[in-house]
């Protein structure tokens, strides 16, 4: 057993699934979790917490940059407006951001998720090269621009840097304006590598997307992956209708039979899947990420929630565009979204097993989550990293309600994430709340001037 560096007592927290009563939960010096014991007194010198206390969320889809573009496409001036017209808009943020700016605003964004209940990010990361497209001298300064940023903030961070190379299934290349996402396999294998074993960092790698890579090259960066591996998929009916034109097969359907899918590979959205497709990555071991909030935003589509549940596919959270940077609302838009598509309620609840639509997707988001950034153990146990959320006590939303109702009154009755500080590490976050927020409000006064 680990030996034990500092002790904690909560008066109740989620462990197991399932709230517990009177729990210490010792941090080893190793920074995980050394002994989770419920039904016991304050041990004399553990620091005795006021709220109740849950596992932090893995965030494990964020675009970072992205959060520079937050409220500023919610105007529609043509005709028609989508998707594919909102990325088009994204790509200006992307062609003016140095590395600098960079990190001040994935600090900002990081201090967010932090405060929304998520304790590590998974970083799919294609904003590599200089403003020109030329790499910088320092192919993976970028990268580690936002490895500076979560150390500023106080996350933990899974770098996962994608292999872009061309606009289309029918292109050679990248657009113009997709100038500073271009890598080979070999380039994202390198940045990778500089930022292995930087404290506070894992690493893996992502694909963009079926139609921004080549087979062979797909082949080979996931032959030479030994970590976590990320695609986005399936997200958009144009994307699906694509592939079957280009390659005959549906984007799921494709990784399915030509990827090698393992418990490795994290399928991004999935929005658009057949039965069949799901029992095949059910079949793989594969994951998927659901971003609730960007695909309600970017009008994406709903996807097969409950086949998911019930296939038993690992399942996790992403902010993906950062219209929403806490997991409560994320996971009251999956549910809610599911039951204006069905028209009834509590669509994930699985009565008999868990007839708590919030515990059963917390449950599964918690485990998937951690899964999708690269660790073996997530949550409030042994061997885990040593994170946590207090509830604040005084928090309005939650008073009154009996303690096992907890944690649906957190997802479906806060208007906000009732959060009072978060643990990472065996450490309270500590970061200069202020000054970041000073250097984002800066950084986005020098890329939006005269807008």
């Amino acid at each position: 057993m680990a030996a034990v560096n500092r002790e904690f007592w909560a008066p109740r927290a989620w462990v197991g699934g399932r709230w517990r009563e009177q729990v210490r939960l010792a941090a080893g010096a190793d920074g995980c979790w050394a002994a989770v014991d419920c039904g016991v007194a304050p041990p004399p010198g553990a620091e005795r917490l006021a709220g109740d206390v849950l596992p932090t969320l893995v965030d494990a889809h964020s675009h970072a940059f992205q959060r520079a573009f937050v409220g500023l496409s919610e105007r529609r001036d043509d005709a028609h407006d989508d998707f594919w017209s909102w990325r088009d808009r994204m790509y200006g943020v992307a062609l003016k951001l140095r590395p600098e700016q960079l990190r001040a605003v994935a600090a900002h964004l990081y201090a967010e998720l932090l405060a929304g209940g998520y304790s590590q990010v998974c970083e799919f990361h294609y904003l590599h090269h200089d403003l020109d497209g030329r790499p910088y001298a320092e192919p993976a300064e970028m990268s580690l621009a936002l490895a500076d940023a979560a150390q500023d903030a106080g996350i933990g961070l899974t770098l996962l840097p994608v292999l872009y190379e061309r606009a289309g299934f029918q292109a050679d290349a990248l657009r113009p304006d997709q100038r500073r996402f271009a890598t080979t396999p070999q380039q994202v294998l390198d940045i990778a590598s500089a930022l292995r074993g930087r404290a506070g960092v894992s690493v893996g790698a992502a694909v963009h997307s079926l139609r921004a890579a080549r087979p062979a090259s797909i082949a080979e960066l996931a032959a030479a992956c030994d970590g976590p591996l990320h695609v986005h998929v399936a997200e958009q009916t144009a994307e699906v209708d694509d592939c079957l034109a280009a390659t005959g097969c549906r984007p799921i359907e494709w990784l399915a039979r030509h990827a090698g899918l393992d418990a490795r590979w994290q399928l991004v959205h999935a929005t658009h899947a057949t039965p069949g497709e799901i029992e095949a990555v059910a079949a793989s071991g594969a994951g998927v990420v659901i971003c609730p909030a960007t695909e309600a935003d970017l009008g994406d589509g709903f996807c097969d929630l409950p086949r998911w549940l019930d296939a038993g596919v690992p399942l996790a959270v992403g902010s993906d565009s950062q219209v929403v940077r806490a997991w409560p609302e994320e996971l009251r838009w999956l549910e809610w979204g599911q039951r204006l598509l069905h028209r009834r309620r509590n669509v994930s609840a699985a009565p008999g097993v868990e007839p708590s639509s919030a515990a059963r997707l917390f449950e599964r988001l918690r485990a998937g989550g951690g899964t999708a950034a690269g660790f073996a153990r997530w949550g409030l146990e042994v061997g885990a990293r040593a994170d946590l959320v207090e509830l604040d006590p005084a928090e309005p939303a939650l008073a009154g309600l009996p303690p096992g109702h907890r944690l649906d009154g957190l997802v479906f009755g806060a208007p906000a994430a009732p959060f009072k500080r978060t643990l990472v590490g065996g450490r309270w976050v500590a970061a200069d709340r202020e000054g970041i927020r000073a250097r984002f409000e800066a950084v986005m006064a020098e890329i939006w001037a005269g807008s």
